[in-house]
């Protein structure tokens, strides 16, 4: 087990490998006896990011199972390459950790791999929460220019990053705004307003910006994902029937709209909430965050077993 890592203000984990059926997987399990979530994570990611992304979660209602999916950090791409092999390996995962269900709360590239849990293991998910999450056909959003790719793909680029957020968090977000949303210039100015007037969102963006780094260790899922993801046209997410709450940014620029819209109008009986205005990033750093997760929590409320 490795050192315990603090992550945000009050929030840390302390990854372990887990030997499952299925392979290893690097994994983080929050203390209590509460039911589980699962929560995985998106691109450039790991153990840590899904930690990050769920700290909305109240820790003393939900065990929060952390994982870093195959080809980050510590659980080897051979772990489960496919989307259908990943959530195969989250099934055994729950079988090695001895829990019967889990809830899955999944962002972004996270949500194929979540998806699949949900089609594939259904008597395991007690609900699913998929948050501006691919539901089909991805690849690099065309406001993501080659500056901005270097910067987030190569550890050098990551060095640079964390410097300016930490000198010029103002301009960091600009560059995830402008990579991640349609904004217009009152829109772009309102969300940067926003994030930097709200200590919880600031501590957010410096949380997620550094379990992007190093990169080099994210990298092999991170290519996989996108191999993966230009193969899809429509994951077949009209075979889920667990509880799903379905989440997204209305000017999503990375994941569009229509991801969330699809996965909503083919899962029968799913529950929606859009972030008017929202970036990628709108469950965390938008006006309407608070909002959006506090639907969020009240849906797993209502669903927990």
């Amino acid at each position: 087990m490795s050192e315990k890592i603090e992550l945000l203000p009050g929030v840390s984990i302390q990854p372990r490998i887990v030997q499952t059926a299925k392979g290893p997987v690097e994994c983080d399990l929050s203390a209590g006896d509460g039911p589980v979530a699962l929560v995985c994570h998106g691109g450039i990611g790991g153990v840590d990011q899904a930690r990050v992304i769920a700290a909305w979660l109240d820790p003393r209602r939900y065990r929060i199972l952390s994982v870093s999916r195959p080809g980050y950090l510590g659980t080897p791409l051979d772990s489960g390459r496919g989307f259908e092999d990943q959530a195969d390996l989250f099934a055994a995962l729950l079988d090695a950790l001895d829990l019967d269900k889990a809830a899955v709360i999944a962002a972004s590239a996270g949500g194929p791999p979540a998806y699949a849990m949900a089609i594939r293991h259904p008597e395991r998910v007690w609900a699913l929460v998929a948050i501006d999450c691919v539901s089909g056909y991805y690849d690099m959003p065309e406001t993501a220019g080659a500056i901005a790719q270097a910067i987030f793909t190569t550890d050098l680029g990551q060095k640079l990053l964390k410097k300016i957020g930490e000198a010029r968090p103002d301009l960091f977000l600009k560059q995830i705004f402008q990579s991640e949303a349609y904004f217009t210039k009152s829109q772009l100015k309102a969300h940067l307003d926003y994030a930097m007037g709200s200590d919880e969102a600031k501590d957010f963006v410096r949380a997620f910006m550094n379990t992007m780094n190093p990169y080099a260790t994210r990298k092999p899922g991170t290519d996989n994902d996108m191999v993966l993801m230009r193969q899809l046209t429509h994951l077949p997410v009209e075979r889920i029937a667990c509880p799903t709450l379905i989440v997204h940014g209305t000017h999503d620029a990375d994941v569009k709209f229509y991801d969330g819209v699809y996965a909503h109008e083919h899962i029968v009986g799913s529950e929606r909430f859009w972030i008017e205005e929202g970036s990628h990033l709108g469950f965390w750093l938008s006006p309407n965050a608070p909002l959006a997760q506090r639907a969020a929590r009240d849906f797993l409320d209502r669903h927990r077993p």
